[in-house]
């Protein structure tokens, strides 16, 4: 990010640049990534605390293997229905209102959660988080494209996906201690409260950076020539006046496009794998005992955690040296995408340190690909970064529905084995979807 810093205005008109003003534009690109950062780790945590109170709460409600698969998936209902809907407040709301609003929303909704009593509450409740959350994702792509130029977004995305992991591989055994102690219900209460609060400070420090104020013109121009602005509707609330239906032919009519769309959903098969199924696959199907459990869940998401960073600052570097565009992000993709694939190597151990290893190294490249999302600035229509990211979630995201139903329908008995081929299946769909489809990556001319 050090390549990015200049002046601020009073020191610019005189040609010079001091050391404490330069670290001051630092801390303020360093301060957006943490505010990602974070909420990255709220909305991952909102969106698997189910899994890890599944045990419990099946019993006290009955609910069969089949019956929690449907409730694992009720979050993917609405979040996968409501990314293009969604996807247009976020070109035209400005991310410090629109983030807060959905991020105090859905975590009342998680609150609640800890108060159901019965199966149609919980579906109920599931479904209004997962409409909630639907834009988040789409935000977080508005704001790394608003605020850092191509050669630093992949290892910022990176970043800021990092939390989904290390969220989960920190505060796994924390929230499992939790349910051991007060109960399931308390675990969705901790989280919806972290979300309460942190939507306040998300409102109080975000601006865009014409409003901040130690980003200059020079900054600004940086990140124009860097390739942000022109693809975001930060600045001017610059819509496109085309029809939504003709800006979405637009989104939908290109096969490149489709081919992140496609290879997305294969990578976050795998990812709602280990949102949803994947501590109850230790304890039932693996007799893992609960409270060892935590840990080793935890130690997929470590991995994950590390691979998300490297990939960022591996497709970053690659660019940086004169590697085209193309190669610097689709080889981590790739790589992390036959890394993920290997999951489907646990179904031939019954040793469960070989197992955990086999999914950590399957978790460990899910995050090595997850630079998936800088595609989406690059190949994205002018004006309309917020609707194809609306569709880039919304068929990626038909896994949140597809994945728990599916791991529900394939268990035989205590045999977990059909799952685990499943999900290594849909990481080898998402690496012939890059190699056919998305092909060479440059920057289209789009006419819309």
């Amino acid at each position: 990010m050090a390549q990015s810093l200049v002046a601020s205005p009073r020191r610019e008109r005189r040609g010079v640049v001091t050391v404490s003003e330069s670290e001051k534009l630092k801390r303020q690109r360093l301060c957006i990534a943490v505010l990602l950062f974070v909420t990255v780790i709220i909305n991952y945590l909102d969106r698997s605390n189910l899994s890890i109170v599944a045990d419990s709460l099946s019993r006290e409600l009955q609910l069969t293997p089949r019956s929690l698969g449907l409730a694992l998936s009720a979050f993917g209902w609405t979040y996968a229905l409501f990314q293009i809907p969604m996807s247009r407040l976020v070109d035209k709301i400005l991310p410090r209102y629109l983030m807060a609003a959905v991020l105090g929303l859905w975590s009342i909704g998680t609150f609640l959660n800890g108060f159901v009593q019965h199966f149609a509450a919980l579906i109920l409740i599931r479904m209004s988080v997962g409409a909630l959350e639907a834009p988040s994702y789409p935000i977080n792509n508005r704001v790394a494209t608003t605020w850092f130029p191509e050669s630093e977004r992949a290892s910022v995305i990176g970043f800021y996906t990092s939390g989904q992991f290390v969220g989960l591989a920190f505060l796994t055994p924390a929230l499992m201690w939790l349910q051991i102690r007060f109960g399931w219900r308390a675990v969705f209460h901790f989280t919806g409260a972290i979300g309460l609060v942190w939507s306040v400070v998300w409102w109080l420090i975000y601006r865009n950076p014409p409003q901040m104020q130690m980003v200059d013109d020079a900054e600004l121009e940086l990140i124009h020539k860097g390739g942000d602005l022109p693809k975001s509707v930060p600045l001017a609330h610059s819509l496109s006046e085309a029809s939504f239906w003709r800006d979405l032919r637009a989104v939908l009519g290109r096969r490149q496009l489709w081919g992140i769309y496609i290879g997305q959903f294969g990578l976050n098969s795998t990812l709602w794998f280990f949102l949803t199924w994947f501590p109850s696959y230790l304890t039932q199907y693996r007799h893992v005992q609960f409270a060892s459990a935590g840990m080793l869940a935890s130690i997929p998401f470590i991995a994950a955690f590390f691979g998300v960073i490297l990939g960022g600052i591996i497709s970053d570097w690659l660019l940086r040296f004169g590697y085209t565009l193309s190669l610097s992000r689709k080889l981590p993709i790739v790589t992390g995408l036959i890394l993920a694939s290997c999951i489907g190597f646990a179904t031939r151990f019954s040793d469960i340190h070989v197992i955990i290893a086999c999914m950590a190294i399957s978790f460990f490249g899910c995050g090595f690909a997850s630079i998936t999302w800088s595609l989406v600035s690059v190949l994205a229509p002018p004006g309309l970064i917020g609707l194809t990211s609306g569709v880039f979630n919304f068929v990626s995201n038909c896994s949140a529905i597809a994945v728990p139903i599916v791991v529900g329908l394939l268990i035989r008995g205590e045999n977990f084995r059909r799952p685990l081929l499943f999900i290594s299946s849909m990481a080898l769909m998402a690496i012939l979807a890059y190699i056919f489809l998305v092909g060479e990556i440059q920057e289209p001319s789009w006419e819309t």
